[in-house]
């Protein structure tokens, strides 16, 4: 016989997922509602309207694909990439490889433009790659969370627009902890997440795309065979259920049917959303920067260093070096097993050299920046390191008492 499940509780600072705000929570225990029911077609426009102003967009589309992140992702670039279709990808972390892997199995001809992990990309350097490689699409990350590095794309944005190129961007560890600024920067297809600062659940990819997308959309367009035998396309887009061409129409006031919407998920997100509104975007930004120099500050006062450029890390990240002699899985375990407390290790060349902190959505609050600071200072304290004991919390409450 199986046990009812029993959740511990703990403080999640890692760089996602993160605390689910508890009105997403609560939303998301509501009533069924079909997927077509008015009332919830209400809140599929709503959610549409409030996706965009994370984005800084007044693009027409924006709306939500079933799946993590990834699925919005997979969603943006097949929906552009043809077979043989030559894609540029700048690579200062791990997940612009993720951006390969898809381009890959789209059949697309990839070129990576690569650097050392420790800071992003003069937007120089990638621009003078473009003129080289003339590409069909760029395809970039915003905010790599392996080494807690962001990039400035305006630029590049720019460049790809006077130039008939597509600028396809990963904002998912940004979204909603960072000002975004799509249509200013000329991004074409921005992709997000609702596990990072939107503070819901895993299980929803943000996206939105402007007029040269939506074309490209309408001339791959192939109704699904069973809705109709006379709209087939011979250059449709290679997924169904990520078919941005039909997802759009679902969304839409066509609201053709595509598949049974996670109503529960949309719940959550219309309210995660909400949350974000209602407090005011400048005002979240702001949380999210001071939460971070509180961090900083107490990093620093232990006496850790930091992987990267601190000039050009995200607020939502922090990458730290484990110190010689310490073995950060051990300490990760211990911070977990007795103070309740979640922090990431990282991924490639840095597995096992740094940990990251997150500081996204609703885990970006003071009572959980003193809280993990004080838990990593213990646990350090704990396996002897050579820290500066007893500072990490004071310097952290300068920041907040400033």
């Amino acid at each position: 016989m199986f046990s009812e499940i029993s959740v511990p509780s703990r403080t999640i600072m890692t760089p996602g997922p993160v605390e689910a705000h508890p009105v997403a929570l609560r939303a998301m225990s509501a009533s069924i509602l079909g997927q077509f029911d008015p009332a919830f077609l209400q809140i599929m426009d709503e959610v549409k309207e409030m996706i965009k102003i994370p984005f800084g967009t007044k693009n027409e589309q924006a709306f939500a694909v079933d799946g993590t992140s990834r699925s919005g992702l997979e969603a943006a670039l097949i929906a552009l990439i043809e077979p043989g279709d030559k894609v540029l990808i700048p690579v200062y972390g791990r997940f612009a490889y993720l951006l390969g892997e898809i381009c890959e199995r789209a059949k697309a001809e990839i070129h990576y433009l690569e650097k050392e992990w420790d800071a992003p990309f003069e937007q120089e350097t990638v621009i003078e790659e473009i003129k080289k490689f003339q590409p069909k699409i760029v395809a970039m990350v915003h905010g790599e969370t392996a080494n807690g590095q962001m990039q400035s794309m305006e630029k590049i944005g720019q460049h790809c627009q006077a130039n008939d190129i597509f600028f396809v961007v990963d904002m998912v560890a940004t979204y909603g902890g960072v000002p975004l600024e799509v249509d200013a920067w000329g991004v074409d297809i921005a992709i997000a997440g609702t596990q990072k600062c939107v503070s819901v659940p895993s299980g929803l990819s943000l996206i939105t795309y402007n007029d040269r997308v939506e074309q490209v959309l309408t001339s791959r367009y192939q109704k699904e065979l069973g809705l109709s035998k006379d709209i087939r396309n011979d250059n449709h887009i290679s997924s169904n259920y990520l078919d941005l061409s039909q997802l759009q129409r679902y969304w839409s006031e066509e609201r053709i049917n595509h598949h049974t919407e996670a109503t529960s998920m949309i719940y959550g997100l219309h309210e995660g959303l909400r949350m974000l509104i209602k407090e005011g975007m400048a005002n979240v930004y702001a949380r999210h920067a001071q939460n971070d120099q509180a961090i900083i500050a107490g990093i620093k006062a232990m006496g850790l260093g930091f992987y990267g450029d601190l000039t050009t890390k995200m607020p939502t990240v922090t990458p730290i070096m484990i110190p010689d002699g310490i073995d950060g899985e051990q300490v990760r375990a211990l911070m977990l097993d007795e103070f309740g407390v979640e922090i990431a290790s990282s991924f490639g060349a840095l597995q096992g050299k740094v940990w990251r902190i997150g500081n996204m959505g609703y885990s970006s609050r003071k009572s959980n920046v003193l809280h993990v600071l004080s838990a990593l200072e213990g646990a350090l304290n704990y396996f002897d390191a050579d820290i500066a004991k007893g500072e990490a919390v004071k310097a952290a409450l300068t920041i907040y008492k400033q």
